[in-house]
C-alpha cells in the first residue's frame, strides 16, 4: 500500500513525521513570494528577479557573511577531472528548503537560515571518469496538486546529471521516487543515437510545464560528424514516461527545415543538442529552447545549408512538442556559436502597450529580442555579408543575422592596431601576434592557417544569461571579450599534431576530412595578459523600450589571476550571471576574482563586493524567509577549471549584521 492510499489522518501524521525527521521549517510561502526561489531564474521564464528590498542601496556596504556550507567534495584526491570542474549550481527554495546538486552528483537539502544539511542524496558519479564537462546547474521541482496523492514524493525535485541520468526526489527526505521511471531514475541516453559516455550528459536542470519536465542534453564538441542526436524529451513527472520528443535537426524529408541541408546531411549530423538552460511560459503552453551548434563545430563541409533549427531559439508547444517557431541567430556555424543562454522571458513597452518577449543573449555579443507569440524580431534585424571560406570543401554561409538594436555588447574586430600591452613592448609582440593570423572580423571561417575567432566560444553572453527589471525594463548583461585561435588540421596530419601537443585541444572531427585545434592563450602578451583591449569583461544595462544600452562598466578584476599586480579595474571573462532585486541592486559573481558584487542598477556603480573562498562562476538568488526575518544572498564558490579560477566547494550566505 503506498501513502496517497492510507485513510487520511494516517497520510497526514505520516507526512509530519517525515518532514520533522527532515528537519524542514514549516513555512506556508506562496509561490513567488519573497521567501521563495523556485526554477533555476527563480521564475520560468528565467527573469532573475526577486521582490525583497530588506537590502537596498543604503545599507548593502554592510552584508556580511552569514552562512558558508561544504559539499566535501573537494577534500577527494586531485585526479585529472579538476581541469572540467565547475560548481556552477543556483540553489532553489522551496517550502522552506534549499535544494542544490554538487559536482559529482550529490544532491543535498540545506536548512536556508543556518546552512546546515538536512539530507543529501548520492549518485555516486565516479570523480575519475573522463568526461567532456563537470558540472551542474541546479536542480528543479513540481509540486502534487491532486490531494489524493499527498503522500510521499507529492513535493519532487528532479536532477538531470552528467551521466545522462534523470532523477526523481523525493523532496523531505531526498529518497528516490519509486513510481518515477526505473526506481526513480530515467535513462536518457537511450533513443538518441551513438552515445559515448565520456560525451554525452546534462549539465542543466529540466524545464517544469505543467506535468511534463523537458529535458535537454549536453554533447561534447569536435568528436564527429555521427554524433548522438540533440533530441529535446518531455518526461512526465509522475511516472518518467516520455511523452514527446522533438530534433532540432529535421530528419523527416516533409519538414521544410529540410530544405536548409544540402542532400542527405541531416540524416548523418549529431548535435543541435540544448545544453543550457529552458524557459517556460505555462500560460501559452511554450516552451522556449536555446539550441547548440551542429556536429562537428568548425568545419561544415558535410553539413552545407543554414542549418536549421541548430544555433537558434525555438518556441515549442510544451503539451505536444510541436514547433510554434524558430530564429536563427547564426546560419551555418563555423565558431562554435551555439546559443548559450537561457531565454529570457520579458515584457516591452511599445507605443503604449506591453508586448511579451523574449530576450536571446548570444556568444557573438548580440542580443535578440523577439515577439513571445511569433519570434518576430522587435527591433530590425539585418542579413549582412560575411566573409567566405578559403577550405576545399567548406562553403560559409554568405551572411549572417544582425540587430540594429540593441547594439552589439562585445566588439567584433580585432585588427594590428588594436593590440594592448602592459608595456610598449608587450604592445609590440601581440601587434605581431595578431598580425601573423587569420580572421580580422567576426564570423572569418576557420581556415588551414591560425584564425582569430573574435570573439570566441567563451564570448559575449554565456550559460549565465541576462536578468530583467520589470518596472525600469532594464536587461542586464555580462559579458566576456577574450579571442581564441583555431586552425584546421589535414586528416592526414592529425595523429602527429595530437601526438605533438599533449594537454591541448587537438580535436578529430570524424567524418571530416580536418580535424581542429583550438587555443585559448595564443594571444597573451609576454606577461601574459590578453593581446585585445580592455574591459576584458563588462556588465551592461540595455533598455528594452528604446534598445539603448544604459550604461556599460567593466566587471572584475585580475586581482587573484594576475601574474603581475595590475591596480586598475580591466574587467575580465565571466562564466555565471547576474540577479536582480526590487530594491534597484544587481548582484553578480562570475568574474575571474573571487567577489560577490552588487551594483546600483541605474548608474552601474559598483556599491558593494564580498570575498569568497573561491571563484564564484555561478548566479547568484536571493529570498527572505519570513517578513521579519533575514534577506540572504547566496552563491556557489566552487571555481572554474578551465577558467583557472581558485577552486573550492562552498556554497556561501551573505546577509546584513
Amino acid at each position: 500500500m503506498t501513502c496517497a492510499m492510507l485513510p487520511t489522518p494516517v497520510r497526514v501524521l505520516l507526512l509530519l513525521a517525515v518532514a520533522l525527521a527532515a528537519g524542514r521549517t514549516a513555512l506556508a510561502a506562496p509561490a513567488g513570494s519573497p521567501a521563495e526561489w523556485p526554477a533555476y531564474g527563480r521564475d520560468p521564464g528565467g527573469t532573475r528577479y526577486a521582490p525583497p528590498t530588506q537590502i537596498d542601496k543604503d545599507n548593502v556596504g554592510r552584508l556580511e557573511v552569514a552562512w558558508t556550507y561544504r559539499t566535501g567534495e573537494f577534500d577527494v584526491a586531485r585526479l585529472p577531472a579538476w581541469k572540467n570542474y565547475a560548481l556552477q549550481v543556483t540553489p532553489i527554495l522551496v517550502d522552506g528548503t534549499m535544494y542544490i546538486c554538487s559536482v559529482f552528483g550529490k544532491v543535498i537539502a540545506l536548512d536556508p537560515e543556518t546552512g546546515v544539511e538536512r539530507w543529501r542524496f548520492d549518485a555516486r558519479i565516479d570523480p575519475a571518469a573522463a568526461r567532456a564537462e563537470l558540472a551542474c546547474r541546479g536542480v528543479s521541482t513540481w509540486r502534487e496538486s491532486d490531494p489524493a496523492f499527498a503522500g510521499l514524493c507529492a513535493r519532487r525535485i528532479f536532477y538531470a546529471a552528467v551521466t545522462g541520468r534523470l532523477y526523481a526526489l523525493d523532496a523531505a527526505t531526498g529518497a528516490p521516487c519509486a513510481d518515477f521511471g526505473a526506481g526513480g531514475q530515467v535513462d536518457l541516453t537511450q533513443g538518441v543515437g551513438p552515445v559515448e559516455a565520456r560525451i554525452f550528459g546534462v549539465t542543466s536542470p529540466p524545464a517544469v510545464v505543467g506535468d511534463v519536465l523537458v529535458v535537454g542534453s549536453a554533447i561534447g564538441d569536435n568528436q564527429r560528424v555521427e554524433e548522438a542526436r540533440g533530441t529535446v524529451r518531455a518526461i512526465d513527472v509522475r511516472t518518467g514516461r516520455e511523452r514527446w520528443r522533438w530534433d532540432p535537426i529535421p530528419r523527416r524529408r516533409d519538414d521544410p527545415a529540410r530544405a536548409t541541408w544540402e542532400g542527405d546531411s541531416a540524416d548523418r549530423t549529431g548535435a543541435a543538442n540544448a545544453w543550457s538552460i529552458l524557459s517556460a511560459d505555462p500560460d501559452r503552453n511554450l516552451v522556449f529552447v536555446p539550441v547548440g551548434s551542429a556536429s562537428p563545430d568548425f568545419y561544415g563541409g558535410e553539413r552545407r545549408g543554414a542549418n536549421r533549427w541548430a544555433d537558434s531559439v525555438v518556441a515549442l508547444r510544451a503539451s505536444t512538442g510541436e514547433l510554434v517557431w524558430g530564429f536563427q541567430t547564426v546560419h551555418h556555424d563555423l565558431w562554435d556559436y551555439d546559443v548559450p543562454a537561457q531565454p529570457t522571458l520579458v515584457t516591452v513597452r511599445r507605443d503604449g502597450r506591453e508586448v511579451p518577449a523574449v530576450a536571446q543573449a548570444t556568444k557573438v555579443g548580440h542580443l535578440f529580442v523577439l515577439d513571445r507569440e511569433t519570434g518576430a524580431p522587435l527591433f530590425p534585424v539585418e542579413e549582412r555579408p560575411v566573409p567566405p571560406s578559403d577550405v576545399p570543401g567548406e562553403q560559409a554561409y554568405p551572411t549572417q543575422p544582425f540587430p540594429v538594436l540593441p547594439r552589439p555588447l562585445v566588439p567584433h574586430a580585432l585588427r594590428p592596431e588594436d593590440a594592448w600591452g602592459l608595456t610598449p613592448l608587450d604592445r609590440a609582440a601581440c601587434r605581431k601576434r595578431i598580425a601573423a593570423m587569420r580572421g580580422r572580423e567576426i564570423f572569418t571561417p576557420p581556415g588551414l592557417e591560425p584564425t582569430i575567432i573574435y570573439p570566441g566560444n567563451a564570448g559575449g553572453t554565456n550559460w549565465g544569461s541576462v536578468a530583467f527589471e520589470p518596472q525600469r525594463g532594464f536587461v542586464i548583461v555580462n559579458t566576456s571579450r577574450f579571442p581564441t585561435v583555431v586552425r584546421l588540421i589535414p586528416r592526414a596530419d592529425y595523429p602527429a599534431e595530437k601526438a605533438a601537443n599533449p594537454g591541448r585541444e587537438v580535436s578529430p572531427q570524424e567524418g571530416t576530412p580536418y580535424a581542429m585545434r583550438r587555443d585559448f592563450d595564443a594571444l597573451l602578451s609576454p606577461l601574459g595578459l590578453p593581446c585585445n583591449p580592455p574591459p576584458w569583461g563588462t556588465l551592461a544595462a540595455v533598455d528594452l523600450g528604446s534598445g539603448e544600452v544604459r550604461w556599460e562598466v567593466p566587471l572584475g578584476t585580475v586581482r587573484d589571476i594576475a601574474p603581475v599586480p595590475i591596480p586598475w579595474e580591466l574587467g575580465t571573462p565571466s562564466m555565471g550571471g547576474p540577479m536582480i532585486t526590487a530594491a534597484g541592486l544587481v548582484f553578480i559573481g562570475g568574474a575571474m576574482d573571487n567577489y560577490l558584487r552588487a551594483f546600483d542598477i541605474d548608474t552601474g556603480k559598483e556599491l558593494w563586493k564580498g570575498r569568497l573562498p573561491a571563484g564564484g562562476q555561478a548566479t547568484p538568488m536571493t529570498y527572505q524567509l519570513r517578513p521579519d526575518g533575514k534577506q540572504y544572498v547566496v552563491i556557489a564558490a566552487g571555481g572554474h577549471g578551465r577558467l583557472g579560477t581558485t577552486l573550492g566547494d562552498s556554497i556561501v550566505a551573505f546577509a546584513l549584521p
